[in-house]
This record gives C-alpha cells, sequence and structure tokens, in this order.
C-alpha cells in the first residue's frame, strides 16, 4: 500500500493502523524526519519516499521504489493535502493555484503513476476529499474547490477502471484534529469562524476517529469513506446540508471578511495566504510556488 501525505496525520494514522494488521506499507511525503519515525513505528514491512506531490518525477520514483521494496501496490491512499484560509478577493493567487495543485493535481499524478501496479493487482484506490465537497463555506475557496475536483475524479476514475477489477473510494472527513486543523486557530478569521459554527458540524474529531474509518473503508473497498459516520448521510442530502451551512456562514460572514483583510494589510497576500499548520510549513519550506 502506498500512502502519500503519510508524515502527520490522518496518512500517518492509517499507515500505523494498517501496518498492525500485517500489511506492508510505503510512506510517501515532506519530512524526512517525520515519514522516517512513521516507517519505524510501522515495522520492518514500511519504507519511505520523500517526494513533493507536485513533482512528477519525484513521484514516479517513490512508485518505482516502492513497488521495487514491496513487490507492488495494491492499494493507493492520496492522503498529502494543505489548506489556505482567505477570500477569493484577499488570498494570494499562487497560494490558490498551489493549494490546487498539491489537492487535487497532486492526486491525479499519484494516482496515475499508481495505476498500472494497482490494477495488475485489481486493488483499490483511495482518494482523500474532505466533507468540504459537499458543503462550502468562506475562507475555503480553494480547499474546497481542490477538494470537490477530487471527488468528481475520483467519480469518473471509478466507472473508467471498475470493469478492470479496481474498486475507487472517496474519503470525506468533518473536522479532524489533524496539525492542518489545529494550526488554522492562529489566523483570526479562522477563529472566529469555528467559533460561530454549530451543531454536528462544529466538533472537532479525534485522528483515531478518522484512521478507524478509513482502516474500515480499505478493507472493504468501500465506495465512500466517511468520518464522522453522520457524512454518510450528508453526502446523500447535499443540497439540504449547504443550505444550511449557507444560513449559518451568511451570518458571521461580514466579520470574516473584515478580519482576513485585515491581516492582508498587516502581513501581505502572502503571508497571509501560507499554508496552515505543521505540514503546510513543510510545504512552504519545499518551496516550488
Amino acid at each position: 500500500m502506498l500512502i502519500t501525505g503519510a508524515a502527520r496525520g490522518i496518512g500517518a494514522g492509517t499507515a500505523r493502523a494498517l501496518a498492525a494488521r500485517g500489511a506492508s506499507v510505503s510512506l510517501v511525503g515532506l519530512e524526512r524526519a517525520e515519514l522516517e519515525a512513521v516507517a519505524a513505528s510501522c515495522g520492518p514491512n514500511a519504507v519511505w519516499f520523500e517526494a513533493d506531490v507536485r513533482d512528477q518525477s519525484a513521484i514516479d520514483a517513490a512508485v518505482a521504489g516502492t513497488v521495487r521494496e514491496l513487490g507492488g501496490i495494491d492499494v493507493v491512499m492520496t492522503s498529502a493535502g494543505i489548506a489556505s484560509v482567505g477570500t477569493v478577493r484577499t488570498i494570494d493567487p499562487a497560494a490558490f493555484e498551489r493549494t490546487i495543485d498539491i489537492n487535487l493535481t497532486g492526486t491525479f499524478r499519484t494516482v496515475r503513476a499508481c495505476l498500472p501496479h494497482v490494477i495488475e493487482r485489481r486493488g483499490y484506490v483511495l482518494c482523500v476529499a474532505s466533507l468540504a465537497a459537499v458543503s462550502q463555506a468562506p475562507l475555503f475557496g480553494a480547499y474546497a474547490a481542490s477538494k470537490a475536483g477530487v471527488e468528481a475524479f475520483a467519480n469518473s476514475l471509478r466507472t473508467e477502471i471498475r470493469h478492470l477489477g479496481v474498486d475507487v473510494g472517496v474519503a470525506y472527513y468533518s473536522w479532524i484534529a489533524t496539525d492542518m486543523v489545529t494550526g488554522g486557530y492562529a489566523k483570526p478569521e479562522y477563529a472566529e469562524l469555528r467559533e460561530r459554527l454549530k451543531g454536528p458540524i462544529s466538533k472537532t474529531h479525534p485522528v483515531s476517529a478518522a484512521v478507524d474509518g478509513t482502516v474500515e473503508g480499505i478493507t472493504r473497498r468501500s465506495r465512500h469513506v466517511v468520518a464522522p459516520r453522520w457524512i454518510r448521510a450528508m453526502i446523500a442530502v447535499r443540497g439540504i446540508l449547504h443550505v444550511m451551512t449557507d444560513r449559518q456562514a451568511a451570518a458571521v460572514a461580514p466579520e470574516l471578511v473584515r478580519l482576513a483583510e485585515d491581516e492582508v494589510r498587516e502581513r501581505g497576500a502572502e503571508a497571509a495566504s501560507e499554508p496552515v499548520g505543521a505540514g503546510g510549513a513543510a510545504v512552504t519550506a519545499a518551496g516550488g510556488g
């Protein structure tokens, strides 16, 4: 199994959980030290490759290395992703493009490179989207667009390769206590939005909840992988969910916009649009846009 974004969060947790069940895992991502530590915790049947999903040659090398070391790839999980917070008017255009490049085009690059091997083993592809693919909130235009794109990409791919014995799933997570989600609180507009949310969508869930749902989904080769479980119903009634989210957001949107504009004036658009969390910092350090 090959997992991108495996240095932290859901990707790392899923690798550990599946390795504990006897799976061989290939960890792909940034942050060499983190990857090495996760691999060590997974045991002897784990390998790791430092690679940026924006770099096709690096992904190709990681896939080739995985096949060489583990003998093949039966499952691929595209967990690499970032989030930049900002309104459409204030976000740095380069940050918007970077989010699409990593979250959406990075998913394509990874899946495309792995497909011959997954098809050979009649395996499973899990593309990590988000609840943001189902219902969109202010400040997350780039993230929501990328994750909606991931969902659409996976749905199209499913119909293309089902007859080859390969199943394709989409993962939908709500707020999970990853570094990306907790790191967002450093931004006042993000903190304000989270404070104002109500109902089940306001809760932050532990990483273990997402890992448990993901392991179950991979084991069953599920079409939909969800955490928490109520997202499954929301996928079916996504129009209603969007109306509910839109109504909540409308009340707080003017204040969120003001906070976002204040941050841009104080820090500049480029700094204000940097991806949040430790993983986001690793992407910024890696450069490339």
